[in-house]
């Protein structure tokens, strides 16, 4: 068997339960009035108070120095997420804009009546006008059913307040970088905007480099026990298809997904550092070489959470791959944070994996200046990448 991670950790910490972790934490309310993301990590995974690791992403930084770019605010253009047609920055969203955003991403709200409530209430050729209509042509959920089986792809309804799969840390801090960011969501002007901000790496390393929102972790949930176009629908009781994810980082998807009951099965080469990992059975292999062995992925289910798309490495992926189902959170634009230039997510698995279409495209929480969705494509469905 290849080597796995031995124990979920995080540096600098004297120890780390991830289940106990997501049982001591709240939405954190101090968080979100006091602008202190610093005190918030430290506390949050047991960190010394005078912590100093370097987290190493799109900038290496420590939490000091996040926490100093935080308090300048929107000085310097550090949160000019949004400009006019001559690229001068424009006023920000207003805080009402913003949690109308972050409420659409809420296990507690109904996804799709936040969407029309975000571009009801908007001004028109107003910023939150834009906002709206680039998530909502962007969306895509057919009522119709996925190719050769009954099964129709649904967003779940929402949760309880106290319900535990509500939970999820991601989501409260992202929401609150949205407003101490000053970032009410993206629209077509996001593709030209090529900056980041101070508290990225920082989430990249605790987190991931996406949040997943409920909405999409209920859908891979839901595929994992529909029937696909080779392969019947699973046996009510019965556990559904394995998820393969390659290229599982920290594992804070697949701890998740785990959390709903979903099989996952997380594969990566670890050429990459993350300061917390969340799973402790991380299987430290080549994702090609991975599903050579173990059947090619037939009647699984393959998630790619930020694919890299240089050097070819999820190409190869891609293309060792026989199962029905391809999950990608990625991009929805090119300017560069995943190494989309030239293509997008669907022109780029109309060219590497051109037999199967898509049948799912929902936004996802994005960080300021970026654009990200979830993507689900199936064999058969269409031509190309949909």
């Amino acid at each position: 068997m290849p080597p796995t991670q031995s124990r979920p950790h995080t540096v600098g910490a004297a120890s780390f339960d991830p289940d106990a972790f997501f049982e001591a934490w709240s939405s954190n309310a101090s968080l979100s009035q006091n602008n202190d993301l610093r005190s918030c990590i430290i506390n949050a995974f047991n960190l010394k108070s005078n912590d100093g690791y370097v987290y190493h992403a799109t900038a290496a930084v420590t939490l000091a120095q996040v926490q100093t770019a935080i308090n300048y605010g929107g000085q310097r253009e550090l949160h000019a997420w949004y400009r006019d047609e001559e690229g001068k920055p424009i006023s920000p969203p207003p805080p009402a804009d913003i949690s109308a955003y972050t409420a659409i991403f809420s296990p507690h709200t109904s996804t799709a009546k936040a969407l029309t409530a975000l571009r009801a209430n908007a001004k028109k050729e107003s910023l939150r006008a834009r906002i709206a209509a680039h998530l909502s042509e962007t969306f895509f959920l057919p009522s119709t059913p996925l190719p050769g089986t009954p099964t129709t792809l649904t967003l779940p309804p929402k949760l309880k307040p106290a319900d535990p799969k509500a939970t999820n840390p991601y989501y409260d801090i992202w929401a609150w970088t949205c407003h101490t960011l000053e970032w009410a969501g993206p629209e077509p002007g996001t593709e030209k905007i090529h900056q980041s901000h101070h508290i990225l790496p920082v989430l990249y390393h605790h987190f991931g480099c996406v949040c997943p929102s409920y909405d999409a972790l209920a859908l891979v949930a839901q595929l994992t026990t529909c029937a696909l176009p080779t392969a019947a629908a699973v046996p009510k009781g019965s556990p559904g298809r394995e998820v393969i994810e390659i290229g599982s980082g920290g594992g804070y998807w697949t701890h998740l997904l785990r959390r709903l009951g979903v099989r996952v099965m997380a594969v990566d080469n670890a050429a990459s550092r993350w300061r917390t990992t969340w799973i402790g059975d991380t299987i430290i292999a080549d994702g090609v070489e991975y599903l050579r062995r173990h059947n090619s992925g037939k009647n699984t289910i393959l998630l790619l959470v930020y694919p890299q798309v240089s050097e070819d490495f999820t190409g190869k992926v891609l293309r060792a791959f026989e199962g029905d189902v391809v999950v990608v959170a990625g991009t929805q634009n090119r300017n560069r944070f995943t190494g989309f230039r030239e293509e997008g997510v669907g022109e780029w698995m109309g060219r590497e994996k051109g037999e199967m279409g898509r049948v799912a495209q929902v936004p996802l929480p994005s960080f300021a200046g970026k654009d990200e969705a979830l993507f689900v494509f199936v064999r058969g469905a269409g031509e190309g990448g949909g």
